[in-house]
């Protein structure tokens, strides 16, 4: 059965262009979409319900307040840590992504912001947190879901069969 618009259980497969103040930060060609599962949080959703309804074609240009995108700049979520405490694997860098383990196994990545001769200080909050974002969207492709794809929560393949 085809697709015809974006609705929960629908894979899709979107060209996009993302800006912040007038400058690109982000960009998915029709050649490498970008490929979520609608309906399970797999993209902000300020831009998710603006892609509801929509079909095969369709264009969108939506501009979003940070709590319909990455929410709020949360000063709680930046953290200091002993340099001995920090992966030693790899020479640390201001601007590098790392992942921290907490007491109960769960992986948090955060950018390190700075560091000094005893510590580390790494940034939780997602890179675009507080920002307004601009997206222009061009809808390519919609297919259903497979069974998996719905219990995983996304999608698996940017070579599965779609309705175009």
């Amino acid at each position: 059965m085809a697709v015809e618009r974006i609705t929960n259980g629908v894979v899709v497969a979107l060209a996009y262009t993302l800006t912040v103040e007038g400058e690109e930060v982000g960009r998915a060609t029709a050649e490498e979409p970008l490929e979520y599962l609608h309906g399970a949080e797999n993209i902000v959703p300020g831009l998710e319900n603006a892609l509801e309804g929509k079909k095969v074609g369709d264009h969108v240009n939506v501009t979003l307040p940070p709590e319909d995108a990455y929410g709020d700049y949360d000063e709680d979520e930046i953290d200091e840590f002993d340099l001995n405490e920090m992966p030693s694997d790899e020479e640390l860098e201001e601007g590098m992504m790392v992942e921290v383990e907490d007491d109960d196994g769960y992986v948090y990545i955060g950018t390190v912001v700075e560091i000094t001769e005893q510590t580390v200080v790494v940034d939780f909050n997602p890179p675009l947190a507080g920002k307004t974002l601009t997206f222009d969207v061009e809808v390519l492709a919609l297919r259903e879901a497979d069974e998996e794809e719905l219990e995983h929560g996304h999608p698996h393949s940017l070579d599965a069969d779609y309705d175009e």
